[in-house]
């Protein structure tokens, strides 16, 4: 069981690679998505790893449910960007 000092390392760690890093390529990833454009096997590597990320964050919303709001936009935006790159292939 984590402490609240290994939560708090944990989560500065995940919000700092949100910030920097997973936020920006999932926007520069919707908006190509946005204007039809395919994903490529790199974006489909990052999102895997996202999503594989993302099994690692329930226990923690477990003890700090005050995340619950911010992980659900996470969730969204992802969902937003598989379901529109799928249309998109679908359409092709």
């Amino acid at each position: 069981m984590s402490t609240t000092a290994d939560d708090q390392g944990t989560i500065v760690a995940l919000l700092e690679r949100f910030r920097l890093q997973r936020l920006p390529a999932a926007l520069a990833l919707k908006e190509r998505v946005d204007n039809g454009e395919k994903l490529s096997e790199s974006d489909l590597s990052f999102l895997a790893q996202v999503f594989d990320d993302m099994r690692d964050v329930p226990p923690i919303l477990d003890r700090h449910p005050e995340l619950a709001e911010l992980a659900g936009k996470m969730s969204a935006l992802y969902k937003e960007i598989t379901s529109k790159a799928l249309a998109n292939e679908q359409g092709s």
